[in-house]
């Protein structure tokens, strides 16, 4: 449409003819109503520069004026229906403010008319306030007739009191329990409605005389609360005995219970004794009687069997009565007593303080292990608390632990303690049997394979895997602390085992016919160590982490030490005759000295091979070992000096036969040549057997690069062996020994450090500094 062009193509008309054409004139005449309604001149001004604003749009062209003629008749028909409308609007405000204020007339009218009646009412009563007087002693008189009458009326009841108060007693005698307490209500509304009108006239000085005259009712319900008590303490027998006397008692106890909620809604007097809370002193009677009945013995046995029994009753008893409790109490009570709940509650709660005291008890640890057992596992199982008859009513799962965690803690440690006591008692008498074993006058017994042993491992790991394996019938945390002491008692009985072999082997000292078979019980103890050492991963019940602990293995390895040292040192005082021989002219001649040597150690050889082999080998090692430096030993004790080059070859001879047969026995009895040391006397005959003594630097170098162990004293004493070395060369092999400073390498098997070699005695010197 021609009409909807965009302004954007219009264009901007600030100064349009109309605006142009307005004279000062109609400004100033304006301008008065300007000031009286500047919100009509502003709309005005807005209006004109719309509509300014709309025309210059439209109307930018000539041939756009050709519509004017349309545009004036439709502007002329809007303005029309606009002030039409403007008039309707106008007409309707008229009309509703006319009838406002018509309404606003009338009520004036009302309003006046209403202040005159209310000034004549008010001198109508002043006119009769005088006779108003009489009419206050007229109701001092009604009310004065009230009372009396009242009065007149309760006369009759007053005056039967005592007989009812008789009459009631009889009813309790007789357990006539609703009857009287009927008669008993009676009495008490009486008193306690005469009270409360003395209350509210102020007339506390005849509350006394009231209280006095019915002060038989608190016997009456002493007496009545003392058989309710007795009913309710009695209750779990009368429930299955005959329930209506039960019955009875509640209900009187439910009255009761009404009576004290309806006063206490009131609250504007409490009669004297209110409120009772019979319902409170039910639940109290019955939590008293169920503990009283059963935990409050004198004493409870601290010894294991007497303390099951005790369980044992606890536990068939408890489950009895709440048996009762939920197939016949919960008939004779209120719905919202809760009666099961209540006595669940309070058989927990019993028991829990029931415990605690039997742990201030000092008890065993057969005592200490049933009362974890029954606080954590019986408790809880079908037999008792989770019993069939009971399922669903009753749980205790919300109720929380029979014994709190720290209770449970404590409790495991002392158990712990107690087994440590028995652990060590049995163990230290395991100790004394095997020690006297080992002086009989027979060989200790053997596997099916020959091997030496003894009962003591089975003895000992079976005692402690059992401790072990009861406490895991109670938890896992016992069972750790009981595998943690096992392991502790085992590495301290393996302390004191060392200690009896180190006794034992001071008797064989001073007697070595005593023990007989000392050899073997040492083997025997080889092997049982080792069966210990591993049988002791076998103790943790969690296969992935069966380690030995570090102490304990260094304590197993102390104990193996010791028995080998033994060992040794008794194949020591045979072999030690036969090397004081060593070295001798007899020697180098051709003696059988070290076939002598040969037959002791065949002889070890064969008792050692009744221990296992692991041990066995260990023994072979250290028995070569030893051979090679009570050998060396020899050679290096000054004894003998080769005199001439042919002595020398004679002693590098006798030194290669006796060293190859020492070999040659060690490897047949299964020792490889690489785990010998012997090859150190192979090494120190190349030393002796050298021709020239100017390379001898050369050949104690590369003998102490092997044998780094080798002191400068050694050195010397080998150089003293040959018996042609000069001070020059001696000094020449101290100083090339001075500036090689040997380190001992990793795993290295010292054999020289263990010799030592006599002193040289000094030659006398007259001036200051080392002699040679």
């Amino acid at each position: 449409m021609e009409e909807q062009e965009s302004p954007a193509l219009a264009p901007a008309a600030p100064h349009s003819p109309d605006t142009m054409g307005m004279s000062a004139e109609d400004e100033r005449a304006a301008s008065p109503r300007d000031e009286e309604w500047p919100e009509a001149e502003k709309a005005e001004k807005l209006a004109r520069g719309a509509a300014l604003k709309w025309a210059s749009g439209v109307f930018y062209r000539p041939e756009k004026l050709e519509g004017l003629g349309h545009y004036r008749s439709r502007e002329t028909q809007r303005n029309s229906s606009i002030q039409s409308r403007l008039k309707s609007t106008v007409q309707s405000y008229l009309e509703g403010v006319s009838a406002g204020l018509e309404q606003l007339r009338s009520a004036a009218q009302e309003v006046q008319s209403v202040c005159q009646d209310l000034g004549a009412a008010r001198w109508a009563l002043l006119d009769s306030a005088d006779h108003f007087q009489g009419l206050q002693q007229m109701r001092a008189l009604v009310e004065k007739h009230v009372q009396l009458a009242s009065v007149v009326q309760v006369l009759p009841q007053i005056f039967s009191v005592q007989e009812v108060f008789s009459h009631t007693l009889q009813l309790l005698h007789g357990q006539r329990l609703l009857e009287a307490h009927a008669e008993l209500m009676m009495v008490e509304h009486l008193r306690d409605d005469i009270l409360s009108q003395l209350h509210l006239r102020g007339l506390s000085s005849a509350q006394t005389t009231v209280l006095s005259y019915f002060s038989g009712l608190q016997q009456l319900n002493e007496t009545l609360a003392k058989q309710l008590w007795d009913i309710v303490g009695s209750s779990l027998r009368l429930v299955r005995e005959d329930p209506a006397l039960f019955v009875t008692a509640v209900r009187i106890i439910e009255r009761e219970e009404k009576i004290d909620d309806t006063l206490l809604l009131e609250a504007t007097f409490l009669p004297p004794g209110r409120p009772k809370g019979w319902r409170q002193k039910f639940y109290h009677v019955l939590q008293d009687t169920i503990t009283g009945a059963r935990f409050r013995a004198a004493h409870v046995d601290a010894e294991g069997p007497g303390l099951a029994r005790h369980l044992a009753a606890l536990q068939k008893d408890i489950v009895s009565e709440l048996r009762v409790v939920k197939d016949l109490m919960v008939q004779c009570v209120p719905a919202h007593y809760n009666i099961l709940s209540v006595c669940t509650t309070t058989y927990h709660q019993a028991l829990t303080s029931h415990l605690q005291e039997i742990l201030r008890e000092d008890l065993d640890k057969q005592g200490l292990f049933l009362l974890l057992e029954w606080a954590l596992h019986v408790y809880h199982s079908p037999e008792m608390m989770g019993h069939p008859d009971l399922l669903p009513e009753v749980d205790v799962s919300a109720l929380g632990p029979l014994m709190s965690p720290e209770l449970v803690d404590q409790t495991e440690r002392r158990y712990v303690v107690k087994v440590k006591a028995s652990v060590l008692e049995w163990m230290q008498r395991t100790l004394e049997v095997e020690f006297k074993e080992w002086f009989r006058e027979e060989e200790p017994e053997t596997d099916h394979q020959g091997f030496f042993q003894s009962a003591l491992p089975v003895i000992v790991m079976q005692m402690l895997n059992e401790n072990i394996q009861v406490a895991s019938l109670i938890n896992d945390s016992l069972q750790q602390k009981v595998y943690n002491m096992a392991l502790e008692e085992l590495e301290a009985f393996l302390g004191r085992l060392r200690e009896a072999l180190v006794q034992c082997g001071k008797e064989h000292q001073q007697d070595r016919a005593v023990p007989k078979y000392y050899v073997s019980y040492l083997l025997a103890m080889l092997n049982n160590n080792l069966a210990l050492s591993n049988s002791v991963s076998s103790l943790h019940p969690d296969t992935a982490h069966r380690e030995v602990p570090a102490s304990l293995r260094a304590a197993l390895d102390r104990m193996q030490k010791k028995a080998c040292q033994l060992l040794l040192e008794e194949l020591l005082l045979d072999l030690q005759p036969l090397c004081l021989q060593l070295p001798s002219r007899k020697w180098l001649s051709g003696s059988q000295l070290v076939g002598s040597m040969c037959e002791v150690i065949d002889k070890y050889a064969k008792h050692f091979s009744r221990v296992r082999k692991p041990v066995f080998t260990l023994l072979l090692m250290e028995t070569e070992l030893l051979v090679a430096s009570q050998y060396l030993r020899a050679l290096m004790q000054r004894k003998m000096v080769c005199k001439s080059e042919e002595e020398r070859g004679q002693l590098c001879d006798r030194l290669l036969q006796d060293t190859t047969q020492l070999r040659e026995l060690f490897c047949g009895l299964g020792l490889d040549q690489s785990q010998q040391s012997l090859e150190a006397v192979f090494a120190l005959r190349e030393l002796i057997c050298l021709k020239d003594p100017a390379l001898l630097s050369l050949e104690v170098l590369g003998f102490i690069t092997k044998y780094p162990d080798a002191s400068d004293e050694h050195i010397s004493t080998l150089l003293d062996l040959r018996g042609d070395v000069s001070k020059e060369v001696r000094h020449v092999v101290l100083e090339m020994m001075a500036q090689h400073p040997q380190v001992l390498p990793e795993g290295y098997r010292p054999i020289f450090s263990t010799i030592l070699v006599p002193v040289p005695e000094l030659p006398f010197c007259l001036r200051k500094g080392k002699c040679a």
